[in-house]
Parts: C-alpha cells; structure tokens; sequence
C-alpha cells in the first residue's frame, strides 16, 4: 500500500481571507470554495495543496506543525509577505538563527528560511 501527501489542512476563523492571504504568499490560486472548505493550490495536479477549514473559534498557543517557506531572497520575501498581512513573532527562536518567524493574519507561525543552495551543485 503507498501513501502520499494530499493537503495540508489549517483550521481557519474566516477561511476565504486566510486563503486569499496564502495564494498571495505562495502564487497559488483558490480551486475549490464552498462554505465547508477552500482549497488553494498552484493547480489542480500539483501537490499537495492547502484546504483551509473554517471554525468558530480562535488560535490560542503556539503551532506544533508549521511552514518553512524557501526564497530567494530572504530579506525580500519578509517584506512583501508583511505587506500581505503578516508580522513578525517570536516563538523563542533567539537572535542568531538565520531564518523569519512571521504569522499568518490569524496568527498561525510560519518560517521563512535563508535562501538554499542547489541540490546539484
């Protein structure tokens, strides 16, 4: 039997906003909307993708699962994801770690990480 990654799901207060919020952040678009879901996707073979569920209540602690996000340019990356409506948090990640702790409009953390090297050379 084989198994492979479908979605990652993120419970949301108002999935339609957090979904337009992550398809700016990753060039994604929406590819299912109904009042149950949102699914976002960079199309609808490629995977996984992300389902954001609505829920009534808030994010309370800290995630236990998060994104790392990968850039090119790390510093630029921050800034235009900020301008989409994250902001900064600290989790304990101290001062001299070389990646971004931000969070999404409803609180969830994600990292954006220092540019990475090629694989191949």
């Amino acid at each position: 039997m084989a198994v492979s990654l479908y979605q990652i799901a993120i419970d949301a207060h108002d999935a339609p906003a957090l979904a337009r919020f992550w398809t700016g952040v990753l060039d994604w678009r929406v590819l299912y909307e109904d009042d149950e879901e949102v699914v976002i996707g960079a199309d609808e073979h490629a995977m996984p993708g992300i389902v954001l569920l609505p829920v009534p209540e808030g994010k309370t602690v800290k995630n236990r699962l998060h994104l790392d996000l990968t850039p090119d340019d790390q510093d630029a990356e921050v800034e235009r994801i900020i301008g989409l409506g994250a902001r900064r948090v600290d989790v304990g990640q101290g001062d001299d770690v070389t990646w971004v702790v931000l969070a999404d409009p409803e609180g969830n953390e994600f990292c954006v990480l220092r540019p990475k090297k090629s694989l191949t050379g």
